[in-house]
């Protein structure tokens, strides 16, 4: 499989205004935009996870009035139309921050965020300045992160995140007004927001593709890890091909280039660390003697699942030839009569090569089953405590992405990159907003061009069953952002709302 290297164009207060035409450029030609935040922290990891999701909101909501957001990814995928179906030119940006009010930044959230390359130097002296909660004075003319934020709302995109309802509300908090009281009055603000929709990618992950783990990073390599087996298959299957700009001259001193390495490496340890496995985040980190390789842990999961089906094969096998014996006997046995161990082994020996599967002790296959439920209930705790060491875009539980990304939103997990030709294991390799803004966006453009319909244009009619749907961790359906019938817009979302289309 071939390598990628993806472009990420690296946005200072030094840079911010020269490269503003670029980046409103690029949001306005968009098909979807993709985003992704790096959080200073996220408070109580319990709150965040609570039973009534208008608790939930609660806790999150003074998380992002209490906490800011470090730095933001913008990945912009255009569908390019004189090209090979199912292309994209993509653009992205990594804007880093400073709230210019006091916030609070979490231990945890540091040590991650330095831990995957964050330089806190480079943001108290370069950040882009910004302030939360309601416009004050005129910022909303002038080019600032604000601005910025009313151009992508009036570009009327799809909005692509990643486990994205704590990203959600930091952004609404930083970057819009603030926050309303009650969440349905939120579902009502963002529903008039994004009038084509928001889509989150762990969701789909899960509901959508099915896949065995829906952190990131994990859903990413996925996604692009059977994308290029199918372009190397040939066929006239749905392929998803990128295209990135060229860059020249000065522009080209800002980018940072993310190299996408194919296939696992067989340096360091081969036996997987089961708690990065399942969420994408390890308490451990760089000091976990396991693999935290996400190559190798896709490549274990899909013989797994092959095994499995070849289990079930080999089972059906083994009951036809049983009806087929009892048949041949003339029903001579009685109806109910149970297969002794002797006819199961005849069958079993005469089992082509190759169908054989390891059998398992009686029981262990359910006792299984029982210890995955178990871990699902505590595994958004488990993401959740990855994500104040994270920041989006992630862990199981809670963006996957949020402080720093270790575990998604609610949880969002370590996510990022592993630094090659280094001794030392860095946990999801090195981490930046901008590059998980593009795996968001990669994740959604594969998942489209697979499941999409191609006579559709927009994108949600393209993926209808995901369409403005967040993923809640630990919980079985959705949160749907909608307005209801009970609930009207807040004040400073009307006002803002005026703002943007010029109504007086």
């Amino acid at each position: 499989m071939t390598s990628l290297t993806v472009p990420v164009i690296d946005v200072l207060n030094n840079n911010f205004k020269e490269l503003w035409p670029a980046i409103l450029l690029s949001i306005k030609t968009s098909s979807f935009i993709a985003l992704d935040t790096e959080l200073s922290g996220l408070g109580s990891r319990k709150a965040l996870l609570a039973q009534c999701i208008e608790d939930r909101y609660k806790a999150i909501c003074h998380a992002a009035q209490t906490r800011s957001i470090l730095s933001l990814g913008i990945a912009c995928f255009k569908k390019l139309q004189d090209k090979a179906a199912d292309t994209y030119l993509v653009q992205v940006y990594n804007l880093t921050l400073l709230c210019m009010e006091e916030y609070i930044i979490e231990p945890q959230s540091v040590q991650f965020l330095v831990q995957h390359g964050f330089d806190f130097n480079k943001q108290y002296s370069q950040g882009i300045p910004y302030h939360k909660g309601n416009d004050k004075g005129g910022d909303a003319q002038v080019q600032t992160i604000r601005a910025l934020f009313l151009e992508l709302l009036r570009a009327r995109k799809p909005l692509v995140l990643h486990n994205g309802l704590i990203d959600m509300v930091f952004l609404y908090q930083c970057f819009y007004a603030h926050l309303p009281d009650r969440l349905a009055t939120f579902m009502a603000d963002l529903s008039e927001m994004f009038p084509a929709g928001v889509f989150d990618t762990k969701y789909a992950s899960e509901y959508e593709m099915r896949f065995m783990a829906s952190y990131l990073e994990y859903a990413y390599k996925k996604c692009k890890r059977d994308n290029c087996k199918s372009v190397e298959a040939g066929g006239s299957g749905p392929h998803l091909f990128l295209e990135f700009c060229s860059y020249s001259g000065r522009l080209c001193s800002y980018i940072d280039f993310r190299p996408c390495s194919e296939g696992g490496s067989e340096e360091g340890p081969l036996d997987i660390c089961l708690r990065f496995s399942a969420y994408g985040w390890c308490p451990n980190g760089s000091q976990c003697t396991m693999s935290h390789n996400t190559d190798l842990i896709i490549e274990q999961d899909e013989k797994t699942k092959e095994d499995k089906k070849r289990k079930k094969k080999f089972k059906r096998k083994q009951r036809a030839a049983l009806r087929e014996a009892r048949a041949s006997e003339g029903d001579a046995a009685p109806p109910n009569k149970q297969p002794c161990l002797e006819e199961l082994a005849d069958v079993a020996f005469s089992a082509p090569p190759g169908d054989s599967i390891p059998c398992a002790p009686r029981g262990e296959e359910a006792e299984g089953e029982d210890l995955e439920d178990a871990q699902m209930m505590v595994v958004e705790e488990e993401e959740v405590a990855g994500q104040a060491g994270n920041g989006s875009s992630e862990a199981q539980a809670a963006s996957g992405d949020k402080p720093a990304d270790a575990s998604e939103s609610e949880g969002k997990a370590p996510q990022g990159e592993k630094e090659e030709g280094k001794g030392k294991k860095v946990e999801g390799g090195t981490h930046r907003a901008g590059f998980d803004a593009f795996m968001t966006g990669y994740i959604f453009s594969y998942i489209t061009t697979l499941k999409g319909r191609s006579d559709e244009e927009s994108s949600g009619a393209a993926l209808p069953d995901c369409l403005n749907k967040l993923y809640l961790s630990g919980k079985s359906v959705p949160l749907q952002i909608v307005k209801s019938a009970f609930s009207k817009s807040s004040r400073a979302h009307t006002q803002k709302m005026e703002l943007a289309w010029g109504k007086s």
